[in-house]
């Protein structure tokens, strides 16, 4: 495989990531024995997987790939079920069920799991010899023998990047398509504040590898089914705002079952926008979307404009994410969740 020194001219580290754990997953990687006969790799991403974990993960293979390394599988835990927007991504071949993932890989690399139980079925494979986790989340419990954990990193592909560059890995069109995917959808079309000037950059010497940004951003944000926007308008039509709550900073919250899919005939990954209309509410610092799950409990979204980090809320109640972006499961009545994520708010007011 090419090789390249640990200090890459004109890529910036992300922080948060010692110079001993970068050094370790270049061995690790680097260690590998390409071939048909080499060793077996397998990459996993979160459950219901989104841009940035499939992005990351699926750019990732696609460089081990033109390295040699053909003893390879990506999967995720749960229903093999890929959101409509991703299906095109480069790398999907390289998708497997959970079933189908190697048994005994000899390295397991994950890729925007904060924590083993979002790995579901796949916690097993935290036995293989190394474990090499990339990820940018705060609450990242550090499950790996190798953690490249840089909770200030817009997102995981920010440290895919850093890690490629460190392997010399070059960044092909299909590399970059993957990774631009993941920076956009985690920075919401580069509006959120963690969109530095060294995302900016990240993003330009992806676009100069020859992806389209505009084709890309039309099929992830801006296509989606009839049956979809009906259902987003019931699901907006239902919304509550409660302006006393995260002490009068407000919160605005809706939610969607699982018979809102049926009866619109949807797929469960038009959910995950819903987000995006609900907290542009201006009287609300705190926005929360329930959605249902098929097992009869809710994942919990939730956005905050500032006033809030919602990740400490998240973390009380079992789940993670970031200062203005996090989540959980949660159980009970739709408004029994939104009353819990209350009575958390105002303790976490920074």
């Amino acid at each position: 495989m090419t090789h390249a020194s640990d200090s890459p001219e004109g890529v910036t580290s992300p922080e948060g990531v010692t110079e001993a754990e970068w050094s370790a997953a270049v061995e690790a990687v680097r260690g590998l024995t390409p071939g048909p006969d080499g060793d077996e790799v397998q990459l996993i991403c979160h459950v219901n997987p989104d841009g940035d974990a499939l992005g990351s993960m699926l750019g990732f293979a696609r460089a081990l790939r033109e390295q040699g390394i053909t003893r390879l599988r990506a999967t995720f835990a749960g229903d093999f079920e890929l959101p409509t927007p991703y299906q095109d991504l480069p790398g999907v071949e390289l998708l497997v069920p959970e079933a189908e993932a190697f048994r005994a890989p000899a390295l397991v690399m994950t890729f925007d799991v904060a924590a083993e139980s979002r790995l579901g079925g796949l916690v097993a494979l935290l036995r293989a010899p190394c474990v090499v986790v990339l990820d940018h989340h705060a609450s990242n419990t550090r499950f790996g023998r190798v953690n490249l954990v840089a909770p200030r990193a817009a997102a995981t592909s920010v440290v895919v990047d850093a890690l490629l560059s460190r392997l010399g890995f070059p960044l092909d069109a299909a590399v970059a398509e993957c990774l631009y995917v993941a920076l956009a959808t985690d920075t919401g079309s580069f509006k959120f504040d963690m969109t530095t000037p060294e995302v900016h950059e990240l993003a330009a010497r992806l676009i100069a590898t020859g992806i389209s940004p505009g084709d890309i951003s039309r099929r992830i944000f801006d296509t989606r089914p009839f049956g979809a926007m009906k259902l987003a308008g019931e699901v907006i039509g239902r919304a509550v705002l409660d302006p006393t709550a995260a002490a009068g900073q407000g919160m605005v919250w809706t939610y969607a079952t699982q018979a809102d899919l049926t009866r619109h005939d949807q797929r469960p990954y038009v959910l995950d926008t819903l987000i995006d209309p609900v907290r542009g509410v201006a009287e609300a610092d705190v926005a929360v979307v329930i959605k249902e799950t098929p097992q009869g409990d809710w994942s919990v979204s939730m956005r905050s404009k500032g006033a809030v980090d919602v990740s400490r809320v998240a973390v009380v109640l079992g789940g993670g994410g970031h200062r203005l972006a996090a989540g959980f499961t949660g159980h009970g009545t739709p408004e029994e969740v939104a009353a819990t994520v209350k009575s958390h708010l105002e303790a976490h007011l920074i």
